[in-house]
């Protein structure tokens, strides 16, 4: 008589292999299906630019990312790194643009930072530097720009409610972070590097052993990057010209901002910083 314990096994081991692969499958197509919503709700072109609404469309945008990484496998990096990324970007414009509650916004930064530093810590050169030589030299050797942007952007905010920190050692974090993304891509998010850097170097120049008038050169390529980026002609003219009391050029800056205003197109292009560096540009023309 034929056993039938070696084709029972066969077919149990079948029968288990098209339940894993399609479970696979199912939390593939969820991730994607999650992605493929936060991304609708992300979008700020398509339709006419909301800043009210956009709240709403920003915080969904997140949950939805924040769910998806849940369902991302870890051998999965590419993935995970996106998701993280678009977290931490988007928390960094939620509490920019949305939240007056210090004590929210800092906890809103720091979870972008501790999501960036996630991001970062996928990146096998940035692991390497850090085991070898330390974090600041891991900052310096990370691979993956958006990563390290917003690393050093929400721990930029971070520190202005954690000064001790700032003082000993996180403003240097900071500069870290920015110098390796203008060597890694100089034009993202609209000279974006440049523009952070610019920032950085006009208001806390005494903390990293350089001068004010190191920040201009950061940010005239900033503007020459991206003109349409109007936070880099409304920060160059805030954190710089009215710092150094140079009024021909913080009005001529004001004015570019204002004049651009009135260019729905330029507007268009980024609409949620345009939107806030307008507002400012406004609110910093004298009486």
């Amino acid at each position: 008589m034929v056993s039938l314990l070696p084709l029972l096994g066969s077919l149990v081991a079948v029968v288990a292999l098209l339940i894993v692969t399609g479970s696979a499958a199912c939390f593939a197509q969820d991730v994607a299906t999650l992605l493929a919503e936060a991304a609708g709700l992300y979008d700020r072109w398509t339709e006419p630019f909301d800043s009210l609404a956009y709240e709403t469309s920003l915080r969904g945008a997140i949950a939805l990312w924040e769910h998806a990484l849940t369902l991302v496998p870890e051998k999965d990096v590419p993935t995970r790194i996106h998701v993280c990324n678009r977290i931490s970007r988007a928390t960094f414009e939620l509490a920019l643009g949305y939240l007056s509650d210090p004590a929210e916004r800092e906890a809103t930064y720091e979870e972008g930072k501790d999501t960036a530093l996630a991001a970062l810590e996928l990146d096998p050169a940035f692991v390497a530097a850090r085991e070898r030589d330390g974090f600041r030299a891991a900052l310096r050797a990370a691979t993956d720009v958006a990563s390290i942007f917003w690393y050093g952007n929400h721990l930029g905010q971070w520190l202005d409610f954690h000064r001790f920190t700032a003082f000993f050692g996180g403003v240097r974090d900071v500069q870290a972070s920015f110098e390796r993304a203008i060597e890694l891509d100089e034009t993202y998010e609209g000279g974006g590097p440049h523009r952070s850097m610019a920032a950085l170097l006009a208001q806390a120049y005494f903390l990293v052993g350089r001068s004010r008038q190191d920040a201009v050169a950061h940010f005239e390529r900033s503007i020459e990057l991206d003109p349409t980026y109007l936070e880099n002609h409304v920060n160059y003219a805030e954190c710089y010209a009215q710092a150094v009391g140079d009024d021909a050029l913080f009005e001529t800056l004001i004015a570019t901002v204002l004049e651009a205003a009135e260019e729905p197109n330029v507007v268009a292009a980024h609409p949620f910083y345009n939107a806030l560096a307008i507002d400012r540009a406004k609110a910093l023309i004298r009486p």
